[in-house]
């Protein structure tokens, strides 16, 4: 395989390059190889960190990304770089996770993506803002239907990051 093969993909095996604001710029994309195929892509970021726009106080969370893609895939590294970008960013939790998915499926144009933050408690209660967006196909419509039904089924006692 040759490195053209992979698109513009830039910050694999190159030194890592930290970014403390938000910049969905960060992100990168490369051909998917196997576009007549139906698979899910899914990532977990279990240090993502926020701010809180008001306090400027620290928000931890998992952030969980699940795709199905069509002719995109994104690449891990450029993935990690934008998601730190947040380090520094103020934004509730639910426009966090809702920049994401938009983000996400500008760039990849996939055929469905939900952004879960599963972040942890502040101030006693904490906030798991979910997120759907999906082209306009039935059986994507489907799936997206039944994925929301499910949502949150997890027994608490084994949900993580929970006191």
């Amino acid at each position: 395989m040759k490195r053209e093969d992979f698109g513009n993909v830039s910050k694999l095996g190159k030194p890592t390059i930290y970014e403390f604001e938000y910049n969905p710029q960060l992100l990168e994309r490369f051909p998917n190889k196997f576009p007549d195929r139906v698979y899910w892509v899914s990532f977990n970021c279990p240090e993502f960190t926020t701010l809180c726009p008001i306090t400027g106080q620290p928000d931890f969370a998992t952030i969980y990304i699940q795709y199905i893609p069509d002719k995109w895939l994104v690449e891990s590294k450029s993935l990690k770089l934008y998601l730190f970008s947040f380090r520094n960013a103020r934004g509730f939790h639910e426009d966090t996770v809702n920049k994401i998915a938009d983000d996400l499926f500008e760039l990849l144009e996939p055929y469905y993506i939900e952004v879960y933050g599963e972040f942890n408690p502040r101030g006693g209660i904490s906030i798991d803002p979910y997120v759907q967006k999906f082209k306009d196909v039935d059986w994507v419509k489907e799936i997206a239907k039944e994925r929301f039904k499910l949502h949150r089924i997890t027994p608490p006692e084994i949900r993580r990051n929970r006191g």
